[in-house]
């Protein structure tokens, strides 16, 4: 019987074009497009600092562009920085079957490894469709209960969806690529305590940087096992719960392809994922009644049983840690009206209207909100059950709102529009000229007729001042 790792391995290398679904590249750019952003927000970040001097530190020098900035590297050390930029506002895209963040790992390691020569839009989406089907369908199989445990899947499960697309996009035979999962079967980290730190987007780089490390290496003539993922001491014995199977990886590889269904979610707000519907909730009723921050008596968010296992910062003190605060999230769109990339600097989670405001807001976990789902527990934070807002003004006004699924959910599509919109407000905050900004969108939006995906990379490597 073919084990999982070889399993994988042979999808990757026999797949063919054709058999990828018609409605995958349109799906694929917008998480691209949406990728490309949120790793410019990062170059922007409180993050990037300290990283950067990382990266003097470390004096790999290279070519491979670190993206919202002028510095280039070596092509892992990239990775690792453009990965972790993309994950360091908690602002890129959310599949929840892992769960996990599989593109700001996949892109990251892409494009830091085109190198010399040139690489088609198409490649580059092809690619990408096949990193997500696998570190997908590894998560299926893991079940949900590898992130119970403690682990961050994005960089646990994620170096598996970049290790896949590079596999792919550099055409590894099959023997190299199962070898290439052993090696990075060893590099696979990321723990949930470092959540609400600069850590939890580090995992993003670090896997990132793994599953290139893994490609080299084993392409180099490296040697490890090829059954990891399925054998007994291997990567699902030891990262798994009694209930991961890897026959189940094996046999819906493909079945259907996961870009399709159930497709990826991309965030309207940059910020845990789990805190989404609530916060859409509260937007919905501030519209609906028009209220001020003065004007409210009381509101509370009811939670799923589960939904608040990422949202562990109470009472925040940093921007950071807002993002991982489903009070701070629910109070700063009380009082703002709306969510950006600066509703979670360090100034505006400390502002003295919201601290008043968090001693009106209230949170728990409603058994009612599983919504009767024998599969709750199979789901991620923010996908199982619904969430309910509900708000009582000082004029005696109440009213409640229901939220299943959270704008940018597969089922709720961002447009071209939305993610437009995002895309220039993330290149504003790393300083890329507008006009690089405009060309390089026009590019991922028809992606598939790009002749070089370095034409991209280019505009958006040297930033100019806006």
């Amino acid at each position: 019987m073919t084990g999982l790792t070889e399993a994988i391995a042979s999808f990757i290398v026999d797949t063919a074009s054709r058999e990828i679904p018609s409605a995958a590249p349109d799906k694929a750019k917008k998480a691209i497009a949406d990728t490309f952003a949120v790793i410019l927000a990062g170059a922007g970040s409180e993050l990037a600092p300290p990283l950067l001097r990382y990266v003097e530190l470390a004096a790999e020098r290279g070519a491979s562009p670190i993206l919202g900035t002028p510095v280039t590297a070596a092509p892992e050390i990239a990775a690792l920085v453009n990965g972790t930029f993309g994950h360091a506002l908690d602002y890129d895209d959310v599949l929840s079957m892992m769960p996990a963040h599989p593109s700001a790992v996949i892109l990251p390691a892409l494009c830091a490894d085109i190198g010399a020569r040139a690489v088609s839009g198409r490649a580059l989406l092809e690619a990408y469709v096949t990193g997500i089907e696998v570190g997908g369908k590894i998560g299926l199989g893991i079940t949900v209960g590898h992130y119970h445990r403690g682990f961050h899947g994005t960089g646990t499960l994620g170096i598996f969806s970049a290790l896949a697309a590079l596999a792919r996009l550099h055409a590894l035979d099959a023997r190299t690529t199962r070898t290439a999962f052993g090696v990075a079967s060893s590099m696979a980290a990321g723990v949930q305590r470092n959540f609400g730190t600069m850590v939890k987007p580090l995992h993003t780089g670090w896997a990132a940087r793994s599953a290139l490390a893994a490609v080299r290496l084993a392409s180099c003539g490296f040697t490890a096992a090829l059954d990891v993922l399925e054998a007994k001491a291997g990567f699902f014995a030891a990262y798994g719960v009694g209930e991961s199977d890897p026959a189940v990886t094996a046999d819906n590889l493909g079945n259907p392809w996961v870009i399709v269904d159930p497709g990826i979610a991309l965030k309207r707000f940059p910020c845990c994922y789990a805190s989404h519907r609530g916060m859409d909730g509260v937007l919905q009723l501030r519209r609906k009644h028009g209220f001020s921050a003065e004007e409210l008596g009381a509101l509370e968010c009811r939670m799923p049983p589960g939904g608040m296992r990422a949202l562990i910062h109470a009472d925040p003190g940093t921007g950071l840690e807002g993002k991982f605060s489903l009070q701070y999230a629910l109070a700063a769109g009380v009082l703002d009206g709306r969510y950006t990339l600066r509703s979670f600097t360090d100034e505006a989670v400390n502002r003295p209207a919201i601290r008043e405001l968090l001693k009106r807001i209230a949170v728990r976990e409603d058994p009612r909100c599983a919504d009767s789902d024998p599969l709750l527990e199979t789901k991620s934070p923010g996908s199982r059950g619904f969430v309910e807002v509900e708000v009582r003004l000082k004029n005696g006004t109440s009213d409640t709102v229901r939220v299943d699924k959270a704008p940018g959910h597969p089922s709720r599509e961002l447009a071209w529009e939305d993610i437009e919109a995002k895309f220039h407000d993330c290149a504003g905050q790393a300083r890329v000229a507008p006009q690089n900004a405009r060309s390089a969108f026009a590019l991922l939006r028809r992606l598939e007729e790009c002749g070089d995906v370095r034409e991209i990379v280019a505009l958006l490597h040297h930033p100019r001042a806006a």
